[in-house]
């Protein structure tokens, strides 16, 4: 798998997928502040599940969520 853990030269034991998933979304939301992006790329369902995967404050969210248009 290209980008994996070990050809990255990381510990296996300190980063998995998951902890490289969450830090690319994060990665994403800070640069762009389209939560709505990211909840497509994560496959969310729900807006209230991205946010508590980001872990960013709701109400700053939900600012964010209503400036973006679909």
């Amino acid at each position: 798998m290209p980008g994996s853990v070990d050809e990255l030269g990381l510990g296996r034991m300190e980063y998995g997928t998951h902890s490289i998933r969450r830090t690319k979304a994060t990665l994403i939301y800070r640069r762009t502040k389209n939560l709505r992006a990211v909840q497509l790329l994560l496959g969310h369902s729900k807006l209230q599940s991205t946010v508590r995967y980001l872990g960013i404050e709701v109400d700053d969210a939900l600012e964010i969520s209503e400036q973006t248009e679909i």
